[in-house]
């Protein structure tokens, strides 16, 4: 039986603990492989190597050498698509037609755009004058933060831990990667690229664990990370946050959401149904972008419901290389228990059950896989926990409203505020209704089209900071001010 290692220092190392765990396939429950969980010695070489690519070759390397060998990794990524491929649709069970779009493309995508931007960013320059008359001149350079820790949730685990991994290379950082544990393939192949293309021992690590009283918690807690970016779950950011307040250590959190789509009438309803039936159902709902709460404008509400319920049970669940195949199943059977238990709190809580609501029948060869069937309620009240907390399913609620006013009060009423996306042809409602959702994004007429040049992050409960583009550069780098007397 294969085991994926840690990587440390440029090589492929067992943890120090002999300790391992199993890496599970949500297609059918069979068992990928083993995967070495490391070790508190183990995430205190991988700091100790960091710190010295640090002080090395890394950081002595110029900015334009950096940004080429950014671009060789990208390269690398694509020449060895179909691996990346293989490896994320075993770990996460999504559609091989949803992953090769948008994950392993973005994957390498990620490096190539930072290693773009970081060559364009303009410091600050300013003349002043002095008491002696003859001036000094004040300008700005950015140095790179340190070594990163970079925390990476399971949904799309290869673009989001490169959407963190390429700017903070990018900026001359070092980098220790722990991947979630159940999507633990993609960020250690990353480790063969970096080699394959020369990328300096130390510069990439991936350590393999759990949080609390493993790889997470010790990375978090290790005196020698200068600074930690995480997505996830809005419980594990508090902690994360608060290991980081222990030498006051800066943190980027993109965190959970309870996101709302607003319908009016005026909408190109047919869009709107396609838009917010993948914001509601792609990769099985597992998209922190996602869409679980809808309202929907009272004279149109019974026949996009209508039209929802068929978009939803259109969907084909089945095996991921399947070209028909467009839904796979939830990550893992613990989650799928935790989406089976809000589905059963919207029966208690008096839902109407449009369609769905439990687990689809599904052929004996994927019959012990994590599947879960799409789901449409209406009729809870919004004080419902199936309202007001992250369910990360495949599921949504409808609601019909009257008002504008009314919409915009109901999609603020959440403590988190990650994303929204907005259906209606009335130009002037779409901006005047998105300047007043408290959210990061707002989608109009569209849903997660993204530039990765723009601010991407979450208000409220959603996080703290902001990425993409500059903005990333931001978090990755300091500024320091040089002041020259004249």
């Amino acid at each position: 039986m294969k085991t994926l290692e840690n990587f440390i220092n440029g090589e492929f190392v067992l943890g120090s603990n002999k300790q391992s765990f199993d890496n599970i396939n949500p297609i059918n429950g069979s068992l990928i492989c083993k995967v070495s969980e490391a070790s508190e010695r183990d995430v205190d070489l991988a700091v100790s190597a960091a710190r010295s690519a640090l002080a090395g070759p890394w950081g002595k390397m110029k900015l334009a050498e950096r940004s080429q060998m950014l671009y060789a990794v990208a390269a690398e990524i694509k020449r060895r698509f179909d691996e990346f491929l293989d490896a994320e649709v075993a770990d996460t069970g999504k559609p091989v037609s949803l992953a090769s779009h948008i994950d392993i493309p973005r994957g390498a995508a990620n490096f190539e755009i930072f290693a773009d931007i970081v060559k364009n960013v303009p410091g600050e320059y300013f003349e002043m004058p002095t008491p002696d008359g003859t001036g000094a001149i004040n300008y700005s350079i950015r140095v790179p933060k340190g070594v990163i820790g970079v925390i990476c949730p399971w949904n799309l685990p290869l673009l989001l831990m490169t959407w963190k991994v390429g700017p903070a290379l990018a900026c001359g950082n070092t980098v220790i990667v722990k991947p979630s544990e159940e999507t633990p393939s993609t960020a250690t192949l990353l480790g063969e690229v970096m080699n394959a293309v020369g990328v300096p021992k130390g510069v990439y690590n991936v350590i393999h664990g759990f949080g609390p009283g493993s790889a997470g918690e010790f990375l978090t807690k290790h005196p020698g990370v200068d600074a930690i970016t995480f997505t996830g779950e809005t419980g594990t950011g508090e902690a994360i946050m608060a290991n980081a307040s222990k030498g006051v250590r800066p943190v980027s959190l993109e965190l959970g959401g309870k996101n709302a789509g607003l319908v009016f009438a005026d909408c190109d309803i047919d869009a709107a149904i396609d838009g917010i039936g993948r914001a509601a159902f792609a990769n099985c709902g597992q998209v922190c972008l996602g869409t679980e709460r809808v309202y929907v404008e009272r004279t149109i509400f019974d026949e996009f419901v209508g039209k929802l319920k068929s978009y939803a049970e259109n969907l084909k669940l089945g095996a991921p290389q399947d070209k028909s195949t467009n839904l796979g199943p939830l990550i893992s059977k613990e989650h799928q228990q935790k989406v089976l238990r809000y589905y059963e709190k919207a029966r208690e809580d008096g839902a109407a059950v449009i369609t769905g609501g439990g687990i689809p029948q599904m052929p004996e060869e994927l019959s012990k896989g994590s599947w879960i069937q799409p789901t449409i309620w209406t009729g809870l009240a919004e004080k419902s926990a199936v309202m007001s907390e992250e369910i990360f399913g495949p599921c949504a609620h409808l609601t019909p409203f009257d008002e504008e006013d009314e919409a915009i009060r109901l999609a603020n009423d959440t403590p988190y505020g990650l994303a929204t996306t907005l259906w209606t042809t009335n130009l002037s409602r779409a901006h005047r209704v998105a300047s007043q959702i408290d959210v990061g994004i707002c989608w109009i007429n569209s849903w997660f089209l993204r530039d990765l040049r723009t601010a991407f992050g979450g208000m409220k409960n959603s996080g703290i900071g902001r990425e993409g583009g500059v903005h990333s550069l931001e978090f990755y780098t300091e500024l320091r001010n040089v002041c020259v007397k004249l």
